[in-house]
């Protein structure tokens, strides 16, 4: 039996709130059980230097955890003067899932920075952060092609994520902080709504696992993955 009670196949409740914060281009509040992210989107009329010229946008994020978004205080990174390395790998792992899905050349020279914002953290922060983070792109680029501020719709598919572990011996969907502090190995998979990996981070924990276990955590994160999906698509086409 899970900590929580749900089945080794069981997502934890998942709720999308659209237009959270209603000065950015696009925003998702996404709960994940007791794992909260704020999303945003940015659109910026400009790129990156190494992409001037080329008529070819940029999707990038950005990720933070707040000072009480865990059991006891954590430090602001800022009054550090410095990112940590766990930061910087988070959001560079966001902004390759997310343009994984986007035509940068129909952006056209423009920047679209997607700030996720941890406000509770209970395990999950960077996959609750690409599903609710792609939501946010999504609105930002609708509202965008509204106005004509892009010419065409630059996204090609979906992209949502999952984690995956070993707890207890037994391959379950969607660790929370008590199952992934204490498992025997853990994973995170980035897929797209075709069934595409964009990304597979694992580790063994305690002890290697098996090619064995290693398929069945695949077929749950494909499982969790298409019913991420599944909802982002409700969502969508209410934003149409």
């Amino acid at each position: 039996m899970r900590p929580s009670g749900r089945n080794a196949d069981n997502l934890r409740d998942i709720s999308f709130e659209m237009g959270y914060a209603p000065h950015a281009e696009g925003s998702c509040l996404i709960k994940c059980g007791n794992t909260h992210v704020l999303c945003t989107a940015t659109i910026e009329d400009k790129v990156p230097s190494f992409l001037k010229g080329k008529n070819e946008g940029w999707v990038t994020a950005e990720y933070g955890m707040l000072p009480r978004s865990t059991h006891s205080r954590i430090d602001r990174e800022a009054s550090r003067g410095k990112q940590s390395g766990r930061t910087q790998e988070i959001q560079r792992l966001i902004g390759r899932s997310l343009r994984a899905v986007v035509d940068l050349k129909a952006l056209g020279e423009k920047q679209i920075i997607i700030d996720c914002d941890v406000l509770r953290a209970d395990g999950g922060t960077r996959t609750a952060s690409i599903t609710g983070g792609y939501l946010a792109l999504y609105q930002a680029c609708v509202n965008a092609a509204k106005s004509g501020r892009i010419i065409s719709m630059p996204i090609k598919d979906q992209v949502a994520a999952i984690s995956c572990g070993l707890y207890k011996g037994t391959p379950v969907l969607d660790l929370d902080y008590i199952e992934d502090s204490s498992a025997d190995a853990d994973a995170n998979f980035i897929m797209t709504a075709k069934g595409n990996i964009i990304e597979f981070q694992g580790t063994a924990e305690k002890k290697p696992f098996t090619q064995d276990e290693f398929t069945q955590m695949m077929s749950l994160a494909k499982q969790g993955i298409t019913e991420l999906c599944r909802l982002q698509s409700a969502i969508m086409k209410g934003l149409l």
